[in-house]
């Protein structure tokens, strides 16, 4: 690896587009906790409130996206030919 290689917390899928499991201690603990803020915040809010539940997991799931953009490899569609 090249000194200025960044070392990336989620690799590309090997098919499709996106990130697959992390592999790296670092996106563990970013999964571990979107996982655990997602679950104890949807307590919180309750099942009476679903918009603001829907709008809480929408940017969780958007934070989680940003994190995966810059700490993970780049993204593009891959058909498992590499």
């Amino acid at each position: 690896m090249q000194p200025n290689e960044k070392k990336v917390w989620f690799p590309a899928k090997r098919y499709g587009w996106g990130w697959g499991l992390p592999c790296r201690w670092q996106g563990w603990v970013v999964i571990v906790l979107f996982l655990v803020l997602a679950a104890g915040g949807l307590v919180v809010i309750g099942p009476e409130h679903v918009g603001v539940g829907t709008v809480y997991i929408i940017a969780l799931s958007v934070g989680l996206f940003v994190i995966c953009l810059f700490k993970g490899e780049k993204p593009r569609w891959r058909w498992g030919k590499e």
